[in-house]
């Protein structure tokens, strides 16, 4: 299980730091993803990380923005969001790859090949 928090309302050009935990079970040899999903859209990929944090892979709507990144020392994934625009706007989620230790560089942006997932953390941000 996974738990995402850090959401709010924050004012367009702001930012904020969404946190996921993983109190029960450690994900630290899983690639890890944020994704969003807006009112009336398709959940979308927004940032993901390779294991190893050695690699990691962003939208383009979101790149030089946002930055995921994280701790397996306390099973920690972060996304640190700056410069945030009305259209960031969604309930965020937090993922973990459904195989660990994939091998090499390769961030996973599909969706379907993630098995663990939070329960969302709402982002708004205002005009």
């Amino acid at each position: 299980q996974l738990q995402a928090s850090g959401g709010g309302l924050v004012q367009a050009g702001g930012s904020l730091r969404l946190s996921c935990a993983a109190p029960e079970r450690t994900y630290s040899m899983y690639g890890m993803g944020w994704f969003r999903q807006a009112p009336g859209k398709e959940r979308e990929f927004v940032a993901g990380i390779t294991w190893s944090g050695g690699s990691a892979l962003y939208a383009g709507s979101v790149k030089g923005r946002f930055t995921i990144s994280r701790d397996n020392s306390d099973d920690m994934v972060h996304l640190q969001m700056n410069s945030l625009k009305p259209e960031d706007t969604a309930v965020y989620y937090c993922a973990a790859e459904a195989r660990p230790y994939r091998s090499g560089n390769y961030v996973e942006t599909r969706s379907a090949e993630y098995a663990y997932w939070g329960q969302g953390t709402q982002v708004t941000v205002s005009s």
